[in-house]
């Protein structure tokens, strides 16, 4: 016998995977990434008015000004960070959980440490991501300031626009070859960048076009 409740978890299914489809038509990410944005149940990060759009490919409000991806940027970032099974990742602005989630299905258990300017969205998606039986880490602090307790780690990338590009803590705190992702500029010229850390310190920049996303706190 089927439950009200089981329909309602086919129908995520349903339209998570749809969602992936329209992914992999509209963007080039690997295959890596498109099981682990299938795996997360988006529905679960958004606010319960939300949850009608949770699969749409856009951001929503989550609360205190910030908002959740939409899919096809989270995709797209996840894809340019590069990492593997193991490696240690670091994210600047927590958010709802859903980014962190998506990185955590590729890299395992205990590998993301992500820092949250803002306590109350801290403690939600600490609180979400283990009810989920995700294993990351959330840290309250300013993420200009990036991780060093936790750190080094294999790959960073920031959820909210750095207006004078990426603080240098968080480049420092990467390790040579790690990449680091984030939008940088003001609102209205943000640019996605990918900055991949060389041995001497000095990085090598690429830009990956126009952007918009909430500001850096």
């Amino acid at each position: 016998m089927t439950t009200r409740d089981d329909e309602g978890h086919d129908d995520h299914e349903r339209a998570r995977r749809r969602l992936v489809d329209r992914l992999r038509r509209r963007t080039d990410v690997s295959e890596a990434t498109l099981a682990a944005i299938e795996a997360v149940p988006r529905h679960e990060f958004v606010p319960p008015a939300r949850r009608s759009a949770a699969y749409a490919d856009r951001p929503l409000p989550i609360g205190h000004g910030q908002t959740i991806s939409a899919p096809h940027m989270v995709a797209i970032m996840v894809d340019l960070i590069a990492v593997d099974r193991g490696d240690r990742v670091l994210e600047i602005g927590t958010g709802c959980g859903y980014h962190a989630a998506v990185v955590a299905e590729i890299v395992g258990p205990g590998n993301v440490h992500s820092v949250e300017y803002v306590p109350e969205l801290a403690d939600a998606a600490r609180e979400r991501l283990a009810g989920l039986g995700y294993d990351v880490v959330v840290h309250v602090g300013d993420g200009r300031a990036g991780c060093p307790s936790a750190g080094p780690f294999d790959a960073s990338y920031l959820t909210c626009a750095a207006a004078d590009g990426v603080p240098d803590p968080i480049v420092e705190g990467t390790r040579p070859g790690g990449h680091v992702v984030a939008p940088v500029g003001a609102d209205g010229g943000q640019r996605l960048v990918r900055l991949t850390v060389r041995a001497d310190g000095d990085v090598d920049r690429e830009d990956h076009g126009g952007v918009r996303f909430v500001p850096l706190q």
